[in-house]
C-alpha cells in the first residue's frame, strides 16, 4: 500500500480523535468541575505514556537541565494551561473553541520570534499575523458593553489557552530536550496533572471522581484517546511528513468538532465564526506561503517503485 495512504488515513484519525474531544468536554462538563475534569484527563494519559516508556524506551528519565526543563515547560504551558480550555468550555460551544485552535500555528510563530534567535518574519509574513487575529477577533467578537458575560470570558478564556499550549511548543523546542516522546509527554503530563490538582484545590472544587457513566466515557475517551493513542500518531506524523504537514491538522480538527457538535449536541455556529476560521487560515497560508510552496512541490514529485 502506499505510504501516502497511510498518512492520509493516520491525518484523518488524529483529527477525528482530537476533534471528538471537544464535544467530549461539554459531555463531561455537564457533571465535572473543569479543572478538575482537566486533571483526570492527563492523569490517565501520564500513567499510559509512562508505562510505554518505562517498558519500551532507553531515554526516560528527566536527568538533565535541558530535559528537565523541558518536562517543566510542557507540565505548566502545554498541559497546565489546559485548564483554561475546560473552564471557557462552559459556556464556549465545543465548535467555536476547536475554531479557536487554528490559531495556534500563528501565535506559536509570534512566540518564536521572540524567543528563538534564528525566527525571523518578513512583511508579507506580518500580514499574514495580522490576518490570524483579524480572524480570531471574528470569531470571539468582544462586545464592548459586556466584555464580562459568559460567554465573552469563555471566549477570552479559551484564547488564553491558546497563547499558553503555543508558548508550551516553543519553550519545549528551545530546551533542546533528548527524552523519548513518550517519556517527555508523560513526564509533563504527569507535572501538569499535579498543578491541575493543585488548581482545582485552590478555587474550591469538589474532588468527587465522576459518578455518571457519561462523565467516566468522557474522562476516558479524554484521556486514552484523545491523548495517549493520539500522541502516537501525531510524532509518527511529525517523523514521516514533518512540522508542518503535520500542523495543518489544526485545520481539520474544527471541522470534525463543528460536526459533531451540531449532531450530537445540537450546537449551532454562526455564519461569522466560519468566516473568521477562513480568514485564520488564509493568514497561516500568507505566513506559511514557502513552507507550503515546497510541501505541494513534494507531494506533486512522483515516488519510485
Amino acid at each position: 500500500m502506499d505510504n501516502r495512504f497511510v498518512t492520509v488515513g493516520l491525518f484523518a484519525l488524529l483529527a477525528t480523535l482530537w476533534g471528538f474531544s471537544f464535544p467530549a468536554i461539554d459531555v463531561g462538563l455537564e457533571s465535572l468541575e473543569p479543572v478538575l475534569f482537566a486533571a483526570f484527563r492527563y492523569d490517565v494519559a501520564a500513567v499510559l505514556l509512562l508505562a510505554y516508556a518505562v517498558t519500551r524506551t532507553r531515554r526516560w528519565r528527566p536527568a538533565d537541565r535541558a530535559n528537565l526543563a523541558a518536562v517543566l515547560a510542557g507540565g505548566v504551558f502545554l498541559v497546565a494551561g489546559n485548564a483554561l480550555l475546560f473552564v471557557g468550555q462552559q459556556t464556549v460551544p465545543s465548535g467555536v473553541a476547536a475554531i479557536m485552535q487554528s490559531l495556534v500555528p500563528i501565535v506559536t510563530s509570534l512566540w518564536a520570534l521572540a524567543i528563538l534567535p534564528e525566527e525571523r518574519v518578513s512583511p508579507v509574513g506580518a500580514v499574514g499575523i495580522l490576518l490570524g487575529f483579524l480572524g480570531v477577533g471574528l470569531i470571539v467578537r468582544p462586545d464592548p458593553s459586556n466584555l464580562l458575560g459568559a460567554d465573552g470570558v469563555g471566549r477570552l478564556l479559551v484564547l488564553g489557552q491558546v497563547v499558553s499550549v503555543s508558548l508550551g511548543g516553543v519553550l519545549v523546542q528551545r530546551a533542546e530536550p533528548t527524552l523519548d516522546r513518550a517519556a517527555l509527554s508523560g513526564w509533563s503530563m504527569l507535572v501538569g496533572g499535579l498543578l491541575l490538582h493543585a488548581g482545582s484545590l485552590a478555587v474550591g472544587e469538589s474532588l468527587a471522581f465522576p459518578a455518571t457513566v457519561r462523565a467516566q466515557v468522557a474522562v476516558g475517551y479524554l484521556g486514552v484517546f484523545a491523548t495517549a493513542v493520539a500522541f502516537f500518531i501525531y510524532f509518527t506524523l511529525l517523523e514521516v511528513r514533518g512540522a508542518l504537514e503535520t500542523s495543518l491538522v489544526a485545520y481539520l480538527v474544527p471541522v470534525v468538532a463543528t460536526v459533531a457538535g451540531v449532531f450530537l449536541l445540537d450546537e449551532s455556529i454562526t455564519p461569522l465564526t466560519i468566516v473568521g476560521f477562513l480568514v485564520v487560515f488564509a493568514g497561516f497560508v500568507v505566513l506559511k506561503r514557502r513552507e507550503l510552496a515546497d510541501l505541494v512541490a513534494d507531494v506533486r514529485r512522483p515516488t519510485r517503485g
